[in-house]
C-alpha cells in the first residue's frame, strides 16, 4: 500500500509545472470533489505581507468563539501538514493520502500544479471535518489565484507592496489590481493601512462590486512601542495584546479584531483578548534564544525587511548580526536597498538542492550592491557565528526565506511538534 511518503513525493514533484494562473484547474477539481468549498462560511485574505499573521490571529479568535476553524495558509516552515488545519490541528497523514490517493487520476488528468492540488485538498479537508468557517490566504496574488474558486463571507487585503513582480507585475499599481480580485459583489472588504495608490485601485474595485469597506483606521489604533514582550496596542479605549512581537503584528491584530467584530459582533471583548494571547504563528520575529536578543523572520521583501530592521534601530544602540538566505526569484537588487549598512556582520548561507540561491550568487550580487558580508559554509557554521557575537546590546536577525526554518529550529533545540497551534 502506498503511504504518506509516497504521496508527498506525488505531490511535491506537481511543482515540476511551475505555477499556472487561472482558475479553470481549480473549478474542475472542485467539481469533481462535489463543490466542497460551498458547505462552510470563508474568509479571504490576500495582500504583500501580514497575510499569514492576520489569519493566524483570527482563526484563533474565532476558535476561542466556540467556531470550528479551518486555516489553510502557505508556505509551510518544516511539515507540509501546516498548512492545512481545523482548530489549530495539522491535517493528519492518513487524510493527505485518502485524498491523493482517490484523485491522483484527476490530477494527472487536469495536470494540475502542486498549489491546485493543495488548495483542493484543503478544501476537501474543511468540508470532510464540517468546519463552521474557513480563514483562507492567496498563494500568489489573488484575482487568478487557485483560492478565489470560494464564495467568501468576508474579504481581507493586508499590506500592499511589490514582490513576485515577475508575475504579478512589475509596478504597485498592477500587483494591487492582482490583489484586488478577490473583492467580491456585495462582500465585505477589510483594508489594512495602504500606500494612496494602492488605497484608490482596491476603492475603485470594491465601489464596481457594491462591497461594504472596513478599515483599521476607523479603529484609531495606538501601538505601544516595545520588543522585548508582548506588542500591546490601543483601540478605541481598550488595551489588547499579542504575543507575536512587533508594531506590524499590533497593525495585523487590529485587522484580525476588525475582521471578527463585522464577521460576529457579538464576539466580547474578553473573547477577543484570549484569542490573541493565544495565537502562535511561528517564524515571524521569534526570539530563538532565551539569554540573548536573538530572532528568526521569514521576512523576504524590502517593504518587511525594512519594517523589521526599523523596529531593531529603534530597540539597540548597536547594529544587529545578521543571518540571510533569499530565494533564487526574488529582486535581490531591490532588496539590497532596504539592507544597506544595516549590519555589523552580515553572513550569507544556503541549503543545498533547495529553492534558495547560491552563497556564492548571493554574496556577488549583494557586494555588487555595495553590501560588505561573509560567506559561511553551511546554515549551522552561519548560526553558530551569529550566536557568537550577539549580546544584550547587539541583537542577531536570522531572515531571507521560509526554506531555512527547519535547520534554523533545529540549531536552536525549538521543538517543532508538526505545526500545532
Amino acid at each position: 500500500m502506498k503511504n504518506i511518503a509516497y504521496y508527498l513525493d506525488y505531490l511535491y514533484g506537481l511543482e515540476r509545472r511551475g505555477i499556472k494562473i487561472g482558475l479553470e484547474h481549480s473549478f474542475k477539481l472542485m467539481e469533481y470533489l462535489g463543490n466542497p468549498q460551498h458547505s462552510f462560511q470563508s474568509i479571504h485574505v490576500a495582500g504583500t505581507n501580514g497575510k499569514g499573521s492576520t489569519c493566524a490571529h483570527i482563526a484563533s479568535i474565532l476558535k476561542c468563539a466556540h467556531y470550528r476553524v479551518g486555516l489553510y495558509t502557505s508556505p509551510h516552515l518544516v511539515n507540509f501538514n501546516e498548512r492545512i488545519r481545523v482548530n489549530g490541528i495539522p491535517i493528519s497523514d492518513e487524510c493527505i493520502v485518502e485524498f491523493l490517493s482517490s484523485t491522483q487520476k484527476v490530477l494527472e488528468k487536469i495536470e494540475a500544479t502542486f498549489f491546485e492540488a493543495t488548495t483542493a485538498l484543503a478544501l476537501w479537508y474543511f468540508d470532510k471535518t464540517n468546519v463552521d468557517i474557513a480563514v483562507i490566504e492567496t498563494g500568489l496574488g489573488g484575482r487568478l489565484d487557485s483560492t478565489n474558486i470560494i464564495k467568501s463571507t468576508q474579504t481581507i487585503i493586508t499590506q500592499v507592496a511589490i514582490d513576485h513582480s515577475e508575475i504579478l507585475g512589475n509596478t504597485i499599481e498592477k500587483i494591487a489590481f492582482e490583489k484586488g480580485g478577490i473583492i467580491k459583489n456585495n462582500t465585505p472588504l477589510l483594508l489594512a493601512d495602504q500606500k494612496p495608490v494602492v488605497k484608490t485601485i482596491l476603492l475603485k474595485i470594491a465601489n464596481e462590486k457594491k462591497a461594504p469597506v472596513f478599515t483599521v483606521k476607523n479603529f484609531r489604533l495606538k501601538i505601544i512601542p516595545e520588543l522585548d514582550g508582548p506588542t500591546y496596542f490601543h483601540i478605541n479605549g481598550c488595551t489588547f495584546w499579542s504575543p507575536l512581537q512587533g508594531n506590524h503584528q499590533a497593525k495585523n491584530a487590529a485587522l484580525s479584531i476588525l475582521s471578527v467584530n463585522q464577521f460576529d459582533p457579538g464576539i466580547s471583548i474578553e473573547t477577543i483578548q484570549k484569542g490573541l494571547s493565544c495565537v502562535s504563528w511561528p517564524g515571524r520575529l521569534q526570539k530563538m534564544d532565551k539569554k540573548n536578543p536573538i530572532f528568526y523572520d521569514v521576512a523576504h521583501n524590502a517593504h518587511s525587511i525594512t519594517t523589521i530592521l526599523e523596529m531593531f534601530q529603534n530597540n539597540w544602540s548597536e547594529k544587529p548580526v545578521g543571518v540571510f538566505a533569499l530565494k533564487a526569484e526574488k529582486n535581490i537588487n531591490f532588496i539590497s536597498k532596504s539592507i544597506q549598512n544595516s549590519f555589523s556582520n552580515l553572513y550569507v548561507t544556503s541549503i543545498p538542492a533547495s529553492n534558495l540561491l547560491t552563497t556564492n550568487i548571493l554574496s556577488q550580487e549583494l557586494i555588487k550592491n555595495g553590501i560588505k558580508c561573509t560567506i559561511a559554509n553551511d546554515i549551522n557554521s552561519a548560526l553558530a557565528m551569529l550566536k557568537e557575537q550577539v549580546n544584550k546590546d547587539k541583537p542577531g536577525l536570522i531572515f531571507g526565506s521560509h526554506y531555512i526554518a527547519k535547520a534554523v529550529f533545529s540549531f536552536f533545540s525549538f521543538s517543532f511538534d508538526k505545526g500545532t497551534i
